[in-house]
């Protein structure tokens, strides 16, 4: 049974999105049948992973809403082994289109339960607030990564997003652990990276990667040219950070350490 993995921050540009989709790729680059599921209304982890948003019949919002099954959803990407359920803008308004749906909270975990044996993992990338789509997220999966930006204010939102996981986990989904936070854009040129790294260790109780992401250039580039940064620029320390990432993932799956 696949492991069903949230990658969510209420906080935007953390890196939430980044992480997902080259998480997915190199977890599939490892010979892991991977599901990345885009639940932003944005749509930037489908098109990062080369699918043209605007030519999309049947998207997680038909997902959501209960006229289209996962399957009839999902598209194979540009890497091998890992398919995606694309969103895109359509999905702006099922917020309030859920509203008076019954079990709201559970619809993307009904639709993931209909695949979960085809896969190891599924990914799943959240807008940036905790919104219905986030709360969908939370309630399907097994666990959380919190990518954590090196900049001020990285603990900001940390706490209130704990807490909702928390709430998620106590009412709707009590199977849910935070696997882990894992830190993006260090830049090791400046002191200050450094010392929001040592600032969220020392007052947050949560798992912490051993992988650090750098600010890196190539990583900025690769989604507009629909790329992983494993495709795009393999050789680039973005790269060199992901396929760390995903052994530790699968790792940390392994021994349960979280």
């Amino acid at each position: 049974m696949g492991k069903v993995i949230v990658i969510a921050n209420q906080k935007g540009g953390v890196g939430k999105t980044t992480t997902s989709i080259n998480l997915s790729a190199c977890l599939a680059n490892k010979n892991k049948k991977t599901l990345t599921i885009d639940i932003d209304p944005q749509g930037n982890a489908s098109s990062g992973l080369g699918i043209n948003t605007k030519d999309l019949d049947k998207t997680v919002y038909e997902l959501l809403l209960g006229e289209a099954s996962i399957d009839e959803c999902t598209t194979k990407t540009v890497v091998k082994k890992l398919s995606l359920v694309p969103s895109n803008i359509n999905l702006t308004g099922a917020e309030i289109e859920l509203l008076d749906m019954p079990d709201k909270e559970h619809l993307l975990k009904k639709g993931i339960a209909e695949v979960r044996d085809k896969y190891d993992f599924i990914i799943i990338d959240c807008p940036p607030s905790l919104n219905i789509l986030t709360l969908n997220a939370l309630t399907a999966a097994d666990q959380v990564i919190v990518p954590v930006q090196c900049e001020y204010y990285a603990l900001e939102g940390l706490t209130q997003l704990i807490y909702t996981i928390n709430l998620v986990k106590k009412s709707l989904n009590p199977d849910l652990s935070i696997a882990g936070l894992v830190f993006t854009m260090f830049d090791s040129r400046t002191n200050l990276s450094q010392d929001v790294v040592d600032n969220v260790k020392e007052n947050v109780q949560q798992y912490i990667y051993k992988t650090i992401i750098p600010r890196n250039i190539r990583l900025a580039e690769a989604p507009s040219y629909g790329l992983p940064i494993i495709m795009y620029d393999p050789k680039s320390s973005g790269a060199h950070a992901y396929k760390k990432l995903a052994k530790e993932v699968i790792a940390q799956n392994k021994k349960k350490i979280f």
